[in-house]
């Protein structure tokens, strides 16, 4: 029985028609010629041939969990098949006790850092913690952060209080806030004499509002203060090099804006801390040092087709483009804005500088918005709803899902 046989006695099995289960085979992008012609529809062919997206599916909310384009669902399809039938040229198809060099050999340069400070994860939140733990503080040493991290920013941190006698003290951050000048500010001059790590966002995630991280970096490490940045909302949604934040830690998540499968991630550790820095999960060579980075994700057993995907996800976004992507992203994020910022009953919390915002923009809703929620369930837009809402834009979104969603705001809540 051949794999695609296999794969259909399989899904019938389960009652799915086999054709689901398998997937379309990816078709090559469309071309740039259309893309200097006509750019809207060389979005639109984008979404409907290298995405699963259903035509009556809208999906504003990247930010959470991204969404897999057919070329990186095939490879980890095809890397499961060829594991299940045991036709790999190595012996284990698993991932969790090797180093993958040549998988971070090619992460690394897309990130822009050294391969040899380059962990694979699972997730930033696996990240971060990785940093908390490891990190050798006592009682009375200080982390400063803001007051918008993501839980998983903080709950590192706040276990090791809970267990240590660590402090933590936020940053309040002003929404909108004036300028990267204000910011930068804010966070360096809270940095205290008991500050031994500064740990914070890149991109805020509650809001997406975009950090001055190099100011920050340096300024820390001019104090001897290390640095800790939570980059899950950044690589993929704008182009960066780690090594140009002069951080010592960057956590990242290619599972939202990298089009990488859910359950795969990294951590940067400068070279120079690597000694400094304790593994969370450990299994053999976990204190082998000539491993560098590499003694950080030995994990066990694991499932490597996910990080098969993750390479796939990024060369996906490299074939693409990553200044295109963003130009597009970013293109969307302000139609959002702009009209948002048309109606009186919405406030918004991201501010109006190209600088400090991406592809998410966040409104806050001052009159109940509960109408407008229950509207988007029966139309199936993706959006999580609340009074403060953060809308996520990718390159599968279209104009036609924006205008749609404030349609239905402003039909609700009442037109201006």
């Amino acid at each position: 029985m051949n794999r695609r046989n296999a794969l259909r006695a399989g899904a019938t099995l389960f009652g799915v028609p086999w054709q689901k289960v398998l997937g379309a085979t990816p078709s090559s992008l469309p071309d740039n010629a259309l893309f200097s012609r006509d750019p809207e529809t060389y979005w639109k062919r984008m979404r409907e041939e290298q995405f699963f997206l259903p035509q009556w599916r809208s999906f504003l909310n990247n930010g959470s969990l991204g969404v897999l384009p057919r070329p990186v669902y095939h490879t980890v399809a095809e890397y499961l098949q060829n594991a299940a039938a045991l036709e790999l040229s190595y012996p284990y198809p698993r991932w969790g006790y090797e180093t993958l060099d040549e998988e971070r050999e090619e992460l690394s340069k897309y990130l822009g850092c050294n391969k040899d400070e380059l962990a694979l994860m699972h997730n930033a939140t696996e990240a971060l913690t990785t940093v908390a733990s490891g990190l050798d503080l006592k009682a009375g040493d200080e982390v400063l952060m803001t007051n918008l991290e993501h839980t998983s920013g903080k709950a590192g941190w706040e276990a090791k209080r809970a267990r240590y006698g660590i402090t933590i003290r936020e940053v309040n951050i002003p929404l909108p806030p004036k300028d990267p000048g204000q910011l930068a500010d804010l966070m360096i001059s809270a940095i205290g004499p008991k500050t031994r790590i500064v740990s914070f966002s890149g991109i805020i995630s509650p809001t997406g509002l975009i950090m001055p991280i190099r100011e920050i970096c340096d300024a820390a490490r001019a104090k001897g203060v290390m640095t800790l940045v939570d980059g899950a909302h950044m690589h993929g949604q704008m182009a960066l090099k780690i090594s140009d934040l002069h951080c010592d830690f960057f956590a990242g998540s290619p599972h939202k804006w990298m089009f990488a499968p859910a359950g795969s991630g990294f951590l940067y550790i400068r070279e120079e801390n690597l000694d400094r820095l304790w593994p969370l999960n450990v299994t053999g060579g976990w204190d082998d040092k000539s491993l560098k980075a590499g003694r950080f994700m030995r994990q066990g057993t694991n499932n490597r087709a996910i990080f098969e995907g993750m390479i796939a996800g990024l060369r996906f976004a490299q074939a693409v483009g990553p200044d295109r992507i963003y130009t597009r992203i970013h293109q969307l994020a302000r139609q959002t804005y702009e009209r948002a910022a048309k109606l009186p009953y919405i406030q918004l919390l991201t501010p109006n500088d190209d600088r400090m915002f991406a592809a998410l923009v966040c409104i806050k809703f001052n009159k109940d918005s509960s109408a407008v929620w229950q509207e988007t369930t029966k139309r199936k837009i993706f959006v999580s709803g609340g009074q403060q809402v953060r809308l996520s834009t990718h390159i599968h979104t279209r104009p036609s899902d924006i205008d749609e969603l404030f349609d239905i705001i402003q039909d609700k809540m009442g037109k201006v």
